[in-house]
Parts: structure tokens; sequence; C-alpha cells
């Protein structure tokens, strides 16, 4: 058996499979505190079920940020984040009793690495997945391996140009204010505008300045890394449109610079929906797992 953990800022999903595409059980939790979080997590893995089949790895795609170095004394532990207590929380320290390898990405990276191994990403080398929800991130992958420099990518906090249609909205991100995910993150749409972004008319100029921001990510990140494609994903990409909006968008912003390849035309093939859904991060802990496992 296998266990993994897909750790969102609003939810956290565990699930135990004997393979990335054969779940056999799942729990979702809310996002609460560290201490009732892997209390939660230790009574699902320690079911009875488990008692004949113990876990023979765990995989974790945790929100950020967080120490993915093997290398690291602190790997698997939660940097500086905005989530209220979960700063310095130790994933591994908290799957300790379990008595297995335990493998540590982002969240993003997770849902990368399922895309990649079952979905639209099959193939895809680069591949760019995009989170778009309570924040903002950005998974790539080489050949099926997570990149990363000193630290796991933050392409969420970059900051985009103000679009000339904003109303000075100042942000809401604790650490930057107007970077990305202060400014086109669920919270920040909520916080802008009052309500989701699926909850307002398609006229209504949030739809606009949603598209235009994600797609200076989208550009950023095809000039930066020159994914295969792009997959957006979240909660925020669920709002009807939206994902027409960036293409167009983004094929504005490219002005006809690529002219061959993945990132020219209408971006129709470029930039497209996760094929898994909900459940590519936590396909994606399975295969940390398995990897974990060897």
């Amino acid at each position: 058996m296998f266990g993994a953990i897909e750790a969102g800022g609003t939810k956290i999903v565990c699930a135990t499979a004997t393979a990335p595409d054969r779940i056999e059980a799942r729990i979702t939790l809310p996002t609460g505190s560290p201490e009732q979080v892997f209390r939660q997590i230790g009574e699902f893995f320690a079911w009875e079920g488990l008692a004949s089949r113990p876990l023979r790895a765990i995989g974790v795609g945790a929100f950020g940020p967080v120490d993915v170095n093997p290398a690291s004394p602190a790997y698997g532990k939660v940097l500086s984040t905005p989530k209220p207590g979960w700063t310095g929380a130790d994933w591994r320290a908290a799957l300790a009793r379990f008595n297995c390898p335990v493998a540590i990405d982002t969240d993003v990276n997770a849902a990368a690495f399922g895309e990649w191994q079952f979905g639209a990403g099959q193939a895809c080398s680069p591949l760019a997945y995009v989170t778009v929800g309570t924040g903002i991130g950005v998974g790539i992958l080489h050949d099926g391996r997570s990149r990363s420099g000193t630290h796991h990518y933050e392409m969420g906090h970059i900051y985009p140009p103000r679009d000339s249609r904003d109303d000075g909205f100042t942000g809401v991100c604790p650490f930057h204010a107007d970077c990305l995910e202060g400014l086109a993150s669920g919270p920040a749409i909520e916080a802008r505008w009052g309500r989701a972004l699926n909850e307002l008319p398609q006229d209504h100029p949030a739809h606009a300045l949603e598209a235009r921001y994600l797609a200076h990510l989208a550009v950023t990140v095809t000039l930066s890394h020159m994914p295969e494609r792009i997959l957006f994903g979240g909660g925020v990409m669920k709002t009807p449109g939206l994902i027409a909006r960036i293409r167009e968008q983004a094929c504005t912003l490219l002005a006809g610079y690529i002219s061959e390849g993945p990132a020219s035309g209408d971006l129709s093939d470029y930039i497209q929906f996760p094929a898994l859904g909900d459940d590519a991060g936590i396909t994606g802990a399975l295969i940390l797992a398995e990897r974990a496992a060897g």
C-alpha cells in the first residue's frame, strides 16, 4: 500500500492505494491547525485495514513555501507562510510513526506529476502546471521530474503589470500586496468584488481583468521555460469561459513573437485544462510515494 497527501490551503486529501491509478480509500479534511490535521491524517493511515498491509511509502504534495530539498536538514518543513500556525510545521516528523520513506514536493508539482503520467500532460517535456485557487503556483516538469533552483519556484508572486482597467486595488498578499497571487487568487477576487469569479456575470469586468493577469503568467512561463503545454487548474479555473479569455489575452501579449511550435497559433492546444481534474494532485502524491518506495 502507498499513502498520499495533497495538502492545499483550503482542504487536504488523503488516500491509500496499491498503485497511483488504483485508489482504495480517501478522505477530505479542512486545512485546520497543523496539530489537528496531523492527528486526523495519522488516524486515517492507522485504520485497521492497514494492519496486514503496512505503508511502503508516503507521498506529500504540500502547499508552500515548503522545503523540498531531500538533502536539507529542514526537508519537509513549511517555511514562512500566511497560513496561520503552519510556519515550521514538519511533515516528515508528523509521518515518522509509519516507519516508511516520505517524499515531499509542492502541491502544484504533485498535480503536474499526475497529469504527466496519466492526464493531459502525457509525454510533454517540459510540462507546466498552474494552479489558481487559494493561492497561485506553477510547477515545471522536465522528463517527469520537477525543476527547482535553490528553492522551489514561486511564480505566483511575480509582479504583473497593473492593467489599465484596474481600479487601484491594493492586493491581498501579506508579503507583497499586489503580486500576482495578491491580485488574482481566489481570496483576491472575493476581496475585490465580494464574490467568487464564477458567481459574477460574464460581462462583469472581473473576468477580463483576471484573464489578463493570468495571461501575463502564461507568457512569463512560456518565455522562461518554453514548455510543450501549460495546464491551468484550481478552483478559480472552473469559471466558465476563463480559459478561453486567457488564451486570447496570451496571444495578444505574445504578439506573434513565437511563430512555430506549441506556443504559436491560437494556443488552444497549448493552454489546456488538466484531464484528471481534482484528482491530479492526489494522483501525483501517489506517484511520489511509488518513486520513494523504489
